[in-house]
């Protein structure tokens, strides 16, 4: 019988790798932008055409390789990062696999240009799906050029597979956002089919984060310091009143690596507790220092996971520092009954000298002076004579007065009498109505809310429960879908515009979307490269839900927008009737539940929330019958 195991060639065994390390063009940029950092380079280009799908091209000035260098480095296993095993536990580079440019070589079109400092003539290596083309010498400047083109040309099925430009290069803002944001030294330049999106020169930690995420960022972080034997931490963390719905801006780095760890994030959340809204995440950027063999990144080809010797241990520290600033900047509140707040003493007039206060005398005030002339510190004011209450009949003179239905009495000199068909008196109290009484119709109770949840409407077979979230949901659905699609919504404008300032892809998704939101009765007056401003409003809309309908919506529309017109107005419609849908525990007057109810039964589709769910029930008297008998 022959063998049926046999050794797989390379190009198909590095196929299979590359299923593990390139998972869309995000993973390409890591890669590659990884290894520049490794090169120690002080000035790094990425170029992205088609986020990602035609072009990848990472350039950067760090130390180049020679023509020996330059064709391993694209063998399975070879890397400068490691010698031995005992090198895992003592990392300093991003990557030590040896595995990213022989997975992206065997699946694109790659293009490699290096050269060395000292050297004066470069490298220049065509490969296309694991096959070299060409190998020639060429003149370039210090540094390396990767261009991955064509990503998946000979796996069909797996370029399918990727999702929409918009989702793809949202991915490849991520990694690039994290490589980044790990070396603020470092020049990032970002281009994105021909435009410039980013250009970070090297900075503090602060001013990198601002760059990223607009100018208003600064004023919403708390400093984080600590230094312990275990772990050194520094980085940032966001104002409660800040938090997002969304986890976007959340970053972990351990020795200069991005980390994803829900534990870690469990121990920023506990430092959070009892400040921060129901859903809301904070943002934050932290930054923790570790010994190198106190961790194990060799988990996975990503290497966003790692293990630690005492997570426990580390999990104390990150809460009680987090906990430490936010008390120490007067963020988190404190109950202290015996401070009086109204005795803290400004930081402007700390050190500063007091001043005897000076005092007024009147040196002419004599108090047994019959003429007083004490008019400069007066503190009465002057009573004017006023006329009394006989000036108000001067003219009157009349014999008799008919008063409260006639009872008659003349004034003792004859002087005020009263005419008796004049002026007449009433005793009995007076109460006005704006209407009729044969207009007044005694309405009969028709609704009913239970635990500020449910409204509860009789009817002929039994009653109605109605939920009252999921209906109003419905309710701001379809009138929202009906503005967008069939007519022009009517807006309200505002006295004063309001500016609302958000990241530079937060305000690129705020463009592709701002035409469906002008349908909607928003009013854009102008925009910026980091803020909106806003002098227009739908009618449904208050002044104080705009942030965070919009906040909503961006969370919502975070893994892209449809491409479908009808689909991208659809998802608008559900996020808005989702922020401005009436919550569970709203109390509602009986107009409103009534009109709820009615709203609810004169949509298109009453029976369910846009969400599928179901906004009614019905219990007929049967039914509570059978209850009852048993």
């Amino acid at each position: 019988m022959s063998s049926i195991i046999q050794l797989l060639p390379d190009h198909v065994a590095n196929q299979i790798a590359a299923g593990e390390v390139v998972q869309r063009p995000a993973s390409v940029v890591k890669e590659l932008l990884e290894n520049a950092v490794d090169a120690k380079a002080t000035d790094i280009k990425l170029i992205i055409k088609d986020a990602g799908k035609s072009l990848v091209q990472v350039i950067d000035n760090g130390s180049g390789m020679n023509v020996t260098d330059a064709r391993m480095c694209f063998e399975r296993h070879a890397t400068s990062k490691i010698r031995q095993a005992e090198d895992l536990f003592s990392l300093h580079t991003k990557g030590f696999r040896g595995e990213a440019l022989a997975s992206i070589a065997a699946i694109a079109h790659m293009e490699m240009k290096t050269k060395l400092e000292q050297e004066e003539l470069g490298t220049h290596i065509v490969i296309e799906g694991s096959k070299f083309m060409s190998q020639d010498v060429a003149v370039l400047p210090k540094g390396t050029s990767f261009a991955v083109k064509n990503l998946f040309f000979n796996i069909p099925a797996r370029r399918n597979f990727l999702k929409s430009d918009t989702v793809e290069y949202r991915h490849i803002i991520d990694e690039f956002q994290r490589v980044a944001l790990a070396h603020p030294k470092i020049h990032f330049t970002f281009y994105h089919n021909g435009s410039d999106m980013y250009n970070l020169p090297p900075s503090s930690l602060r001013q990198r984060i601002v760059n990223f995420f607009g100018g208003k960022t600064n004023e919403k972080l708390v400093p984080v310091v600590e230094d312990t034997e275990m772990m050194n931490i520094q980085g940032f963390v966001s104002k409660p009143e800040f938090a997002k719905k969304n986890r976007g801006e959340q970053f972990f780095f351990v020795n200069d690596r991005f980390i994803k760890s829900p534990y870690l994030h469990h121990a920023v959340m506990a430092a959070y507790e009892g400040i921060l809204k129901d859903g809301s995440q904070p943002s934050y950027y932290l930054y923790l220092t570790v010994p190198p063999n106190t961790i194990d990144i060799n988990i996975h080809p990503t290497k966003t996971e790692i293990k630690f010797d005492n997570e426990s241990a580390m999990y104390a520290i990150l809460r009680a520092s987090i906990k430490h600033s936010l008390g120490q900047f007067n963020v988190a509140p404190v109950l202290d009954f015996e401070r009086d707040a109204n005795l803290d003493t400004p930081y402007h007039y700390k050190n500063l000298d007091a001043e005897v206060p000076t005092i007024q005398i009147d040196t002419n005030f004599n108090p047994f002076a019959e003429d007083k002339p004490n008019k400069l510190f007066s503190t009465y004011k002057k009573v004017e004579p006023t006329a009394s209450w006989e000036s108000l009949y001067v003219g009157v003179k009349h014999d008799t007065a008919v008063v409260s239905g006639g009872n008659e009495f003349a004034s003792s000199n004859n002087e005020y009498t009263f005419e008796n068909n004049e002026f007449t008196f009433e005793n009995e109290e007076v109460t006005s109505s704006l209407f009729d009484d044969e207009e007044v119709e005694q309405t009969v109770h028709k609704t009913y809310q239970i635990h500020k949840k449910y409204i509860v409407s009789p009817i002929k077979s039994g009653m109605v429960i109605v939920d009252q979230s999921r209906a109003h949901q419905r309710v701001l659905y379809e009138q929202f879908l009906v503005n967008m699609t069939v007519q022009h919504a009517s807006s309200q404008q505002l006295l004063f515009p309001i500016n609302l300032f958000y990241s530079a892809t937060e305000m690129e998704l705020i463009a592709e979307l701002q035409q469906s939101l002008v349908n909607t009765g928003f009013v854009f007056e102008e925009s910026n490269p980091d803020h909106i401003v806003i002098s227009g409003i739908p009618v449904n809309i208050t002044e104080s839900e705009v942030a965070a309908v919009l906040d909503q919506l961006l969370s919502d529309l975070h893994n892209g927008i449809p491409e479908n017109s009808f689909s991208q107005n659809d998802t608008i419609a559900k996020s808005m009737a989702k922020s401005l849908a009436v919550k569970t525990g709203a109390y509602l007057t009986e107009k409103e539940q009534e009109n709820l109810v009615n709203g609810l039964f004169a949509c298109k589709d009453p029976n369910v929330s846009p969400f599928q769910k179901p906004t009614f029930i019905t219990m007929r008297v049967e039914d509570l019958d059978k209850k009852f008998a048993l």
